[in-house]
């Protein structure tokens, strides 16, 4: 973990190069270099012959959808992307708690920086992605060569012909504007980038879970003991990484089990609701904790603002869990996806209730360890 740090580090800087390369490519050239560029690669890459971007547009409405213009979309409709957004919008938001705590984490600036920052600089990147999108690619072709894509995957009987046989990756996409595979095969390796100094972060989310359960006694000690070498927790990383080794082989040679973690990004939801909740009552069921914090002087026609704030969360949130429950469209709302989260979680509880008897009658009461915020 300590040498991935590094790698982390040079990923995250690397996928920030290959990141402003595509959108550099996008902002300087225009529709019609695109068109030619498609053609080109379409033609050389998959034998299409005649303009296979015009194609892309014709099999998208040969097969019954017909994009909507840049900018025009009904307003209903669109609202119903929310729930879409929220679902990838819910990591970069997650991940910025994870410094937060690792360094810093007595300080709330920091904290609120953090998770403001990693949120709004995605949506502007995502806003700033989609503008130059629809300037250079053409939005009525981004669409629709998406909807052709996913046609394949979900409706192959009625499928339109593909000229580009491929999920298009705007990389890959923005790289063809440059005709030379070498130059194209480095945007696609910064890019990469991004998963590489990603995937590791997983392991540092459910480490320091179990670190700090171990420190709060609900776990052995062991779990949270720190090599004195490298300065990790490696009681933790092996609770992590050996069963992961399971899972990972699982998921690659067993597709059923892939069903099984569509609720995965819901449950963050989940938790960011439960959190939500108790922030919101924290100033009547935990008055002098409340009184105590600076939060306390901050109000609104009278009432603490972090109440005001967490119901106005508590109905966005409520929003998007009802929307992915009720609405197949977002691949989330699969039973045996959820009776397994369920199984899990209380799977957990039944870790806590046991580790609460055992610890009583080792004279430790779990109780009074999660009445109070820890001083650090």
């Amino acid at each position: 973990m300590e040498r991935y740090a590094k790698i982390q580090k040079w990923s995250f800087w690397g996928g920030l190069v290959g990141l402003a390369i595509v959108l550099l490519l996008l902002l300087v050239n225009g529709q019609p270099q695109f068109q030619a560029a498609y053609n080109r690669e379409a033609a050389a890459l998959f034998g299409a012959s005649g303009d296979a971007y015009t194609q892309t547009l014709e099999a998208s409405r040969q097969y019954g959808y017909a994009p909507p213009p840049f900018g025009s979309m009904a307003i209903g409709p669109s609202i119903l992307l929310i729930p879409m957004l929220v679902f990838y919008l819910l990591w970069p938001n997650w991940g910025a708690t994870l410094y937060g705590e690792v360094r810093g984490a007595g300080d709330y600036r920091r904290v609120f920086s953090g998770m403001f920052w990693g949120l709004w600089v995605t949506v502007g990147l995502s806003v700033l992605f989609f503008v130059l999108v629809a300037k250079t690619m053409g939005w009525e072709f981004y669409l629709a060569a998406n909807s052709n894509y996913w046609a394949t995957i979900y409706d192959a009987q009625n499928a339109p012909t593909l000229a580009v046989p491929l999920w298009p990756y705007p990389a890959l996409l923005a790289g063809w504007l440059i005709n030379s595979r070498a130059v194209q095969l480095i945007i696609l390796l910064l890019m990469s980038l991004w998963f590489w100094g990603w995937a590791g972060t997983v392991f540092l989310s459910s480490t320091r879970v179990i670190f700090a359960a171990a420190f709060d006694r609900v776990l052995p000690e062991w779990a949270a003991s720190v090599s004195p070498r490298s300065h990790v927790p490696t009681g933790a990383l092996v609770l992590m990484i050996v069963p992961s080794i399971v899972v990972s082989w699982l998921y690659a040679y067993r597709p059923d089990l892939r069903t099984l973690t569509l609720d995965a990004t819901l449950v963050i939801a989940i938790t960011y609701l439960g959190s939500v909740v108790a922030a919101t009552i924290l100033p009547w069921r935990r008055p002098g904790l409340y009184q105590g914090s600076p939060m306390a002087r901050m109000k609104v026609a009278g009432l603490p603002l972090i109440s005001v704030a967490g119901v106005i969360t508590i109905a966005f949130l409520g929003f998007n869990l009802w929307r992915w429950v009720r609405d197949s469209t977002y691949g989330v709302n699969n039973p045996l996806s959820a009776r397994y989260m369920l199984i899990l979680y209380g799977l957990a509880l039944v870790i806590y209730a046991v580790a609460r008897v055992v610890r009583s009658r080792q004279g430790i009461n779990l109780a009074r360890v999660h009445q109070e915020i820890p001083v650090e």
